[in-house]
């Protein structure tokens, strides 16, 4: 009886951890069949994400390569990444960006959290 009772409390908690994440100023949703995560007041819109994939590319942003999965909450190292301001014409946006495992992102500059992965 204890195991369903907990099994229902842990099926309750599942199903309304979205809803509880969602009233944090956080958005969710699925591009380009990644998850995105992004904080209000940040991060590149879809709209803009082929033309900040073009300017990376321009830039020639070195890629850095770490031993861990590049997923949103990833904390990037101390060292050895160098995170760069985003062009104003992307948005004004509080994060920094790199390329990380290939992969550009958009990271939170004081945690080195990554916010964003850029498709």
């Amino acid at each position: 009886m204890r195991n369903r009772l907990l099994a229902a409390t842990a099926m309750a908690c599942a199903i309304s951890a979205p809803v509880a994440a969602q009233a944090q100023g956080t958005t969710t949703g699925v591009v380009g069949g990644n998850t995105v995560v992004v904080e209000e007041g940040g991060g590149i819109t879809a709209e803009q994400q082929p033309a900040f994939r073009e300017y990376i590319v321009r830039e020639r942003v070195p890629n850095y390569t770490i031993p861990d999965r590049v997923v949103v909450g990833t904390v990037l190292p101390d060292t050895g990444v160098t995170v760069y301001d985003v062009p104003q014409r992307f948005g004004g946006t509080p994060y920094r960006y790199t390329v990380v495992n290939g992969e550009t992102v958009l990271v939170e500059p004081r945690s080195r959290r990554i916010v964003q992965v850029i498709d």
